[in-house]
């Protein structure tokens, strides 16, 4: 996505020196700013499966090891929450 900002010319040099200053290009400077913790970097696709893999592998490792009874059907589950 892009965004264009119009701003005056001594406002964009003073954020581009805080962004020479920090070692970052103007746009992840700014980023960084208006989102703090987001960048501009590319994302590790693989490495991003890797961790959606293992987070499900963990759910399904938790939904083995709970058991909440023969005797509980869904719809008293629905009803116990209803009640909250």
């Amino acid at each position: 996505m892009t965004v264009q900002l119009e701003w005056p010319p001594e406002a964009v040099e003073r954020v581009a020196e805080e962004a020479r200053q920090r070692g970052l290009s103007l746009d992840e400077y700014v980023l960084r700013t208006v989102l703090p913790g987001a960048t501009t970097q590319p994302v590790d696709q693989e490495e991003l499966r890797r961790k959606r893999r293992a987070a499900v592998e963990g759910i399904m490792q938790i939904a083995q090891r709970t058991h909440l009874g023969d005797d509980v059907t869904i719809r008293q589950l629905i009803e116990e929450g209803r009640r909250f």
